[in-house]
């Protein structure tokens, strides 16, 4: 379905969890990519300028891993901020879901990957409770996107 329902409870303590993460978005938006390139390699392979970089030191230090890191972190910011409003949640994510599947060409199961380490770096850092107010946001993203790319004939 194209509308989403969150209460204002759910919003507003799935708000309050992705502020703790994203008051470091360059530094936590960093570590979930270089998360996400280690444990799952072939992820690298979408992004040209990081294809070289095998230690995650280096990936870590990198102005390109870096500024993707804190995109993807705006991006989410963005939805984060929309979660009472589907038409303006899908107005920032459907261009970026049309981008990623027509431009880009990134598989789907990429977005599942980069959100389920989200919420792992929450936990660690700030418990399951700030894990599980997020949880619901992670899926409207993916499941949002799964749709954008079923509708780009993926």
């Amino acid at each position: 379905s194209s509308t989403m329902s969150f209460s204002e409870a759910e919003v507003q303590s799935a708000r309050g969890a992705w502020e703790k993460i994203y008051v470091d978005a360059e530094d936590n938006g960093t570590t979930v990519l270089v998360r996400m390139f280690t444990e799952h390699p072939d992820t690298k392979s979408y992004f040209t300028h990081f294809k070289g970089m095998d230690s995650a030191e280096e990936m870590k230090q990198s102005d390109q891993v870096r500024g993707h890191g804190k995109r993807v972190f705006t991006a989410i910011n963005d939805m984060v901020q929309h979660l009472d409003n589907s038409e303006a949640f899908l107005g920032i994510l459907n261009p970026l879901g049309k981008k990623h599947a027509t431009q880009l060409k990134i598989d789907p199961k990429n977005f599942k990957i980069i959100c389920d380490i989200i919420l792992q770096l929450m936990e660690e850092k700030f418990g399951g409770d700030c894990k599980a107010s997020f949880e619901k946001v992670t899926n409207e993203i993916c499941t949002h996107l799964n749709n954008v790319y079923k509708e780009a004939g993926w």
